[in-house]
């Protein structure tokens, strides 16, 4: 057991979620309020104080870190780069920080879900496997102890990859026109099935793609209703493996809801991931943009053990407004 006394554990409590809540990512019109919300505190108290009444660390589960986009217009490739090490960086520093305010300290599950809906977004399940294995890489080197990763060939051990996401969907998936009714009924349903609809239109309007931009556009909306099932089904079984973990999610996150919206990175999207993206430093700051982007604005690339990292933009470069990305559209090698 801690020997927080009773009253000093309410005042951790707190604490604990406002360091998180500091980085929230949050819904335009979501009904925050505040630099940290205090209604989003009081939802996730509850959880804090029961892990501190045990003396226990604190768990937080984060699906994430999937998989890279296979759009070669966003990233640089399909193994994590310096834009996932930023990210994991901060996220280990962040339980290090709680751990500065709640001894036991804290942990992050990153439950990587590129093997549920991999096949969806045309990335093989070979690339999914070395992503994967290269982020377990990068958290051991980086020395993370507070960080490790969970995927799903951990839940259906021996099985076929196309196997695992059948008995993923049918053992845990809601049915397509259930959520057809939730985005039908407008709010926070709505605007994750715009998100995930245009960030898979950019994935798969890569140089690969040679039909017509409506063509696609109809086959991204249908897709995403998919993306939307599998990601319920991963969080249902998630649920049901880890009950007494907080959940965070890299979506922004209506107010008071079972997840709370964490934002990775500094970025001018806040739908931007490291795995759409490249880092960009400039002045000594990092910011996520699309490779594209960040090529257009006149950054330069830079190599790291033979490998491309990042970039780097001198400070006083003009940077061009995001420009859509055409299908056939190649960055520079």
């Amino acid at each position: 057991m801690s020997d927080l006394a009773v009253p000093d554990t309410e005042l951790a409590a707190v604490e604990v979620l406002r360091e998180v809540l500091a980085h929230q990512r949050r819904m335009r019109e979501g009904g925050c309020t505040g630099e940290v919300c205090p209604r989003c505190v009081g939802h996730h108290l509850d959880a804090v104080r029961d892990a501190m009444a045990s003396g226990r660390r604190i768990e937080f589960v984060l699906p994430a870190f999937p998989t890279k986009s296979p759009n070669p217009a966003k990233v640089l490739g399909p193994l994590p780069d310096l834009a996932e090490e930023l990210a994991l960086r901060f996220l280990n520093s962040l339980c290090e920080r709680i751990g500065a305010i709640y001894p036991p300290g804290a942990a992050i599950l990153i439950c990587s879900d590129g093997r549920v809906f991999n096949d969806l977004l045309g990335v093989s399940d070979e690339n999914v496997t070395g992503y994967v294995r290269a982020l377990d890489d990068m958290i051991t080197r980086m020395g993370a102890t507070h960080l490790e990763q969970f995927t799903l060939d951990k839940v259906y051990r021996g099985a076929g990859h196309t196997d695992m996401r059948t008995m993923l969907s049918t053992g845990h998936a809601p049915e397509i026109e259930e959520l057809r009714e939730e985005v039908r009924a407008g709010g926070a349903p709505l605007a994750m099935y715009r998100g995930i609809t245009r960030f898979m239109l950019e994935d798969l309007s890569g140089p690969h793609y040679t039909g017509t931009r409506s063509a696609l556009q109809r086959e991204c909306r249908r897709l995403a209703y998919r993306v939307i099932q599998r990601s319920r089904a991963w969080g249902d079984l998630l649920g049901q493996l880890f009950p007494a973990a907080i959940r965070l999610s890299i979506h922004p996150q209506p107010c008071g809801t079972e997840k709370i919206g964490i934002l990775l990175a500094d970025t001018p999207d806040a739908w931007l991931t490291p795995w759409h993206s490249v880092a960009v430093e400039s002045g000594g700051r990092f910011t996520l943009m699309k490779r594209a982007d960040a090529e257009r604005a006149g950054a330069e690339p830079v190599h790291v053990a033979g490998r491309p990292s990042h970039y780097v933009l001198a400070p006083d470069a003009a940077r061009p407004a995001p420009a859509p990305h055409e299908p056939g559209h190649r960055p520079r090698a």
